[in-house]
């Protein structure tokens, strides 16, 4: 199967988005500008630690909004890159030097940070692949305000679920809401006056009979949040057993090294906060064309 071209779900107004950062990071003259003039040249981008390649959407975008310039890439979108044998040349952009170096911390901010919720990803969804699991590992709403898009996006070409986009797509009932509703049963039922037919609720629970009441009340998603494996295990097969229709999801305090041990045939979803929150980022590089005979380190 053709890997999916996820390039097709940015939004209309990304060129906007790519606009305010640009306008962020130069609210002012550009003197290093002067320096380099506008003479046409060629920049590559090189790639310094291995990872996911994800992001190009944002990096082309920065580019197209600047003009003038024309992006070459030379590895794949999703693509693992092994620097284990030194750096790799990901994609050249050709254009004034002044529009290539206004650009280039916009993008590779974008890059970097796309490529290494994209790696993070990968890792988890490997493990639970590795151990015969086939539910879906999510990230969660723990993203970078101004950055969401970025690290959603990220989180599907690492091969993860987004989980909710935002606060409007699903409806999560929390101790808060439950707290301020009196009853898990209360909350669900409020919540389903509003959300109707086309919106999931997902209610997270501490213990089995929260998950059970959950269920009960018409809660689409239980989440089972900050249980042990084994006793996660024990709830997520009760709540099956009662409601085979609820989908399970294991979350809270799970880590790489800890989440085979949450996986049974009886959860569905296994989210992590970290995938998009302490993510480590893919070292990438532009550089400009070194003069011949300059011998200075730049």
């Amino acid at each position: 199967m053709a890997a999916m071209d996820f390039a097709c779900v940015m939004p209309p107004y990304l060129e906007r988005t790519v606009a305010d950062w640009l306008r962020d990071d130069c609210p002012s003259l550009d003197v290093g500008g002067l320096v380099v003039g506008d003479g046409v040249t060629t920049a590559t981008l090189w790639c310094k630690s291995s990872g996911v390649l994800a992001g190009k959407p944002f990096f082309d975008a920065t580019f197209a909004a600047l003009g003038d310039c024309v992006v070459t890439w030379l590895v794949d979108e999703g693509a693992a890159i092994d620097c284990a044998g030194g750096k790799v040349r990901a994609a050249t952009v050709v254009g004034p030097a002044r529009k290539l170096l206004l650009g280039e911390r916009t993008a590779l901010n974008a890059l970097s940070r796309a490529s290494g919720v994209a790696s993070a990803a990968k890792r988890a969804v490997d493990v639970a692949r590795s151990v015969g699991w086939r539910g879906t590992v999510a990230g969660t709403r723990k993203t970078t305000p101004g950055f969401r898009i970025v690290e959603k996006y990220a989180l599907l070409i690492g091969g993860a679920g987004t989980h909710r986009l935002d606060l409007s797509q699903m409806v999560m009932l929390k101790d808060n809401h439950v707290w301020a509703a009196g009853s898990i049963t209360t909350a669900v039922t409020t919540a389903k006056r509003a959300a109707g037919f086309s919106a999931k609720i997902e209610v997270e629970c501490r213990d089995l009979g929260e998950a059970l009441e959950a269920a009960a009340a018409g809660a689409d998603v239980v989440m089972l949040d900050n249980f042990d494996p084994a006793d996660l295990k024990v709830a997520a097969k009760a709540v099956k057993a009662a409601h085979p229709h609820v989908l399970v999801e294991a979350s809270g305090g799970i880590t790489l090294d800890t989440m085979a041990s949450y996986l049974s045939p009886d959860v569905d979803v296994v989210s992590q906060g970290a995938l998009t929150q302490g993510y480590a980022c893919v070292d990438f590089s532009l550089k400009l064309p070194k003069p011949e005979g300059l011998t200075c380190n730049v």
